[in-house]
C-alpha cells in the first residue's frame, strides 16, 4: 500500500468558474471592474490570501487586502458549488486508487471549504486527511504539510507520491524528496510540464494505471 497526496483545484476538481465569479464578486463589492476570468485561473494555486492579492494588483493597500479577502472567503464558501465539479474519469480513478493505497488532499485552499467541496462532490471517504492552506504555519511549496502527511501514513517519502497541475506541487514534491506526478488537465498545464516531475499524465485513467503499477519505466504518457 503506497501513499498518494492530491492536489485539489486543477488536479481533482474544477473549480475554475466559481473561483473566478467569486472573485469578480469581490472585486463589485470593492467597486473594481470585472476581470477576464482567464486571468484569475491564473492566480490560483498559491492560497486564498495570494488569489486575492493577485487580483487586486500591486496599488492595494494592506487594509484593502485584507478587506478584500474576508469578503471572498465568505462568498466563496457560499458559491463554490454552483459549477465545480470533479474532473470527467477523477471520482473512477480515485474509487480504483482508494482499495490499493491511502490517499491524501493538501491543498493551499482554505481547509474548512476543501473538505465541504470534498464531501460534497462524493469523495470524502477516500481520503485519510485532507489538508488546506490554514492547516499547517506554511503553505505549498513548503514540504511541512506533505512530511507530515507521510509521517502520519507512517511511510516514507521514497514510498509516496504528490500529485497536481502546478509547478507549486511539483516543488512541493521535490521539496519534500517525495515523487511528482503532473496532471496536464488543470489550470497550470505549461508551468507543470516545464517543472520536469517525475512522471506526467494526461488523462485521469492514465493516473490509476500508472500510480497503481508504480514502475515509471513501464509507462508514457500519450
Amino acid at each position: 500500500m503506497g501513499l498518494i497526496v492530491f492536489d485539489l483545484d486543477g488536479t481533482l476538481i474544477d473549480s475554475a468558474e466559481d473561483l473566478a465569479n467569486s472573485m469578480n464578486a469581490t472585486r463589485e463589492h470593492l467597486n473594481l471592474t470585472p476581470l477576464d476570468p482567464q486571468l484569475i485561473y491564473s492566480f490560483v494555486g498559491n492560497g486564498a490570501a495570494m488569489l486575492v492579492k493577485r487580483a487586486l494588483g500591486p496599488d492595494a493597500d494592506e487594509d484593502l487586502n485584507k478587506t478584500a479577502l474576508a469578503f471572498f472567503l465568505k462568498y466563496y464558501h457560499a458559491h463554490a458549488l454552483e459549477h465545480t465539479r470533479l474532473y470527467e474519469g477523477v471520482g473512477e480513478a480515485v474509487d480504483q486508487l482508494a482499495l490499493d493505497h491511502t490517499l491524501a488532499v493538501l491543498t493551499n485552499k482554505p481547509v474548512k471549504i476543501s473538505r465541504d467541496i470534498i464531501v460534497a462532490l462524493g469523495l470524502g471517504k477516500h481520503f485519510e486527511h485532507i489538508y488546506g492552506g490554514d492547516s499547517f504555519p506554511t503553505k505549498k511549496p513548503d514540504p511541512h504539510g506533505l512530511l507530515t502527511i507521510v509521517e502520519q501514513a507512517q511511510t516514507s517519502p521514497a514510498a509516496a507520491w504528490m500529485v497536481g497541475d502546478s509547478e507549486v506541487d511539483i516543488q512541493t514534491a521535490r521539496n519534500a524528496g517525495v515523487r511528482s506526478c503532473g496532471v496536464t488537465w488543470g489550470f497550470h498545464p505549461d508551468e507543470c510540464k516545464a517543472e520536469n516531475p517525475d512522471a506526467l499524465v494526461d488523462r485521469p485513467d492514465q493516473l490509476f494505471k500508472f500510480l497503481n503499477a508504480d514502475a515509471m519505466r513501464f509507462f508514457e504518457p500519450t
